[in-house]
């Protein structure tokens, strides 16, 4: 098993009846707004989250699509996992810049994922790859968030 604390937390939770509804409930509680979606965490392991979110009237627009930020929140869920999940212990991260383009209607429910390549944990920014598809496999999101990392500092 990783050393990694939140790993372990996600191996942990999966040992229970509905482990990644209550893993996903606690990893939603470090940004109160990504309860909104009501998300899912389906998979998580170094350098890769998947996270789900159904379609229902609260991310709804005035069309019937899942808003933009409803996607956003979904994405910066997925990416912020990812990070937390892979990050060596003597680094820190913190998100400077997302760019996304949308490609098709949100007409259903929707699955995030967010990657990244292995050797890219050293100071300086790193690109997330960020995509949300619909039920028919369709991309309806597709962008980068681009996480800046540094060294911890010293405790003296």
């Amino acid at each position: 098993m990783s050393d990694n604390y939140l790993l372990k937390l996600y191996q942990k939770c999966l040992r229970y009846p509905f482990g990644r509804q209550l893993f996903s409930a606690l990893f939603a509680r470090k940004a109160p707004y990504f309860r909104t979606i009501k998300p899912l965490v389906t998979e998580l392991k170094p350098n890769y989250c998947e996270v789900r979110f159904r379609k229902r009237k609260a991310v709804q627009n005035h069309i019937g699509t899942v808003h933009a930020i409803a996607l956003c929140n979904g994405l910066e869920m997925a990416m912020g996992a990812l990070a937390e999940a892979s990050i060596p212990k003597h680094l820190r991260w913190i998100p400077k810049g997302m760019k996304v383009n949308y490609t098709a209607k949100a007409d259903s429910d929707i699955r995030i994922i967010a990657e990244t390549a292995t050797d890219g944990w050293q100071a300086g920014d790193l690109d997330v790859v960020v995509k949300g598809f619909r039920d028919d496999g369709s991309v309806v999101i597709e962008g980068t968030i681009t996480i800046y990392i540094s060294a911890k500092q010293r405790k003296t």
